[in-house]
């Protein structure tokens, strides 16, 4: 054969000098990050350290490391530290610092309650930049699953099961104790009745505190669903009154209180929530996330986070975490699965207007939409339900709400796919909002790195 190969030089390879200055771009993210970083007001975290100590990791660098981590879809405390010596983009960040997992991890269980100030400055940088004009926000929630073990979970079924053998067998270790104290049988060598006692005990505590937060889910289900059914007997009621004859379709089935058998409880992680998934009919222990986007620039502008299975409570805390200092929007566009009275003045309180889907959208538009004619307007003593979907009929309300599916949909999809966050690192309610923070802040870095360079 007469072709010539460039053969490859391995042993050069590994003995090539390698500039970072050079091998990373000037518009390269991860020395975005760095320069966002040296921007920010560290003083509450450099407060967070002890006067006297070892020589410790710079606050900057471990910023750095989560930020541009997360960004990059390296979660691991582990990875991460294994990144500052293979990720030209980590070791950049790190600014050459090796931090071991151990101090990455505690980093950022420590600190995960000034992240929500490092998130609002981020925000009024990209308002000083100009990348960030608070005009109409688009809201929605996701699921994000647990670090939550499905072996360590008990259904109300079966937790009553394991409860009434427990207290059976305790019963039957304290007659087998007296019947041994006066000498009636004679117990295996190394069989303690006590120690057996206490190990059952202990379980039935255990099996207490969560039957106590099963049965506390269950009336709050119980509350909310009677909420929602009496408002669906009054639209009924209305429409009776103003048809002048009969309800025809189904009357609702009125909520059932008390836990379900199939409610669950995981004591791997006893906040997060057994939650029907959102691409399966499957079901697994999820937390409820939510994000606040701005419609033009497409930034994250507020974050909540609850184990509440549904969307109906989430629009208030969501907006209740909108930063003073970006302004108010004029209006918020949400699905069907937040639709309530009780949103609606909620949002109007913040004086912004909100626009909420009354039900799933059709697959096809009626002929009076396509030509662009207004429903009936509705009556004053109209319902709220009648005054929204005509609100949303309007050219305005269509402009507002149409922006939902291509603005807070896509940006949930970036951060589930191109980022890959599906699984919290952290356990318990506070500390999964601090992580779904620090996720939404790497976001935006991302996002603010595309527009600037824009």
């Amino acid at each position: 054969m007469t072709r010539k190969f460039k053969l490859p030089d391995y042993e050069a390879t590994l003995n090539t000098p390698i500039f970072l200055k050079d091998a990373l771009s000037e518009d390269h993210l991860a020395r975005f990050v760095v320069d966002i970083i040296s921007q920010l007001d560290l003083s509450k975290i450099y407060a967070g350290y002890a006067e006297r100590g070892g020589e410790a990791i710079a606050p900057e660098s471990l910023l750095g490391l989560l930020f541009y981590g997360y960004a990059s879809g390296i979660f691991s405390s582990r990875k991460l530290e294994k990144a500052t010596y293979e990720n030209l983009g980590v070791r950049n960040v790190a600014g050459g610092l090796h931090p071991d997992h151990d101090t990455i991890a505690n980093f950022r269980k420590i600190f995960l309650s000034e992240l929500q100030g490092l998130f609002v400055q981020i925000l009024l940088m990209a308002k000083v930049a100009g990348v960030l004009k608070m005009g109409n926000l688009s809201l929605d929630g996701s699921k994000i699953h647990a670090d939550a073990s499905k072996s360590h979970a008990v259904s109300y079924k079966r937790l009553l099961e394991i409860e009434r053998q427990l207290k059976e067998e305790v019963a039957e270790l304290f007659e087998l104790g007296e019947k041994a104290d006066q000498g009636e049988i004679q117990l295996p060598e190394g069989f303690l009745v006590q120690d057996e006692v206490v190990l059952r005990q202990d379980r039935l505590m255990k099996l207490a505190g969560a039957k106590a937060i099963l049965e506390a889910r269950a009336q709050e289900r119980y509350e909310n669903e009677k909420v929602e059914y009496d408002n669906k007997m009054r639209e009924r009621e209305a429409k009776v009154r103003k048809r002048k004859r009969k309800h025809s379709g189904k009357e609702p089935k009125p909520p059932e209180a008390g836990p379900r058998d199939k409610d669950q409880f995981n004591f791997t992680d006893s906040e997060s929530r057994i939650m029907k998934n959102s691409t399966n009919d499957g079901f697994d222990q999820h937390y409820n996330v939510q994000a606040a986007v701005e419609q033009n620039s497409m930034l994250i502008v507020a974050t909540s986070l609850s184990n509440h299975p549904n969307d109906k409570k989430e629009a208030e805390p969501t907006l209740q975490a909108l930063p003073a200092e970006l302004g108010t929007p004029n209006a918020v566009a949400l699905d069907n699965g937040f639709f309530s009275e009780a949103n609606i003045c909620i949002i109007e309180g913040y004086g912004i207007q909100p626009y909420i889907a009354t039900g799933r959208e059709a697959h096809r538009k009626d002929l009076n939409v396509l030509l662009g004619k207004l429903p009936q307007v509705p009556a004053p003593d109209a319902s709220p339900k009648e005054k929204m979907a005509y609100k949303l009929a309007t050219e305005i309300g269509q402009a507002i709400y149409r922006l939902r599916k291509c603005t807070v949909e896509p940006v949930i999809g970036i951060i589930k796919e191109i980022m890959g966050f599906r699984q919290f690192s952290l356990r318990g309610l506070k500390k999964v909002a601090g992580e779904w923070c620090l996720v939404c802040l790497a976001f935006n870095l991302k996002r603010m790195h595309i527009l600037m360079l824009g």
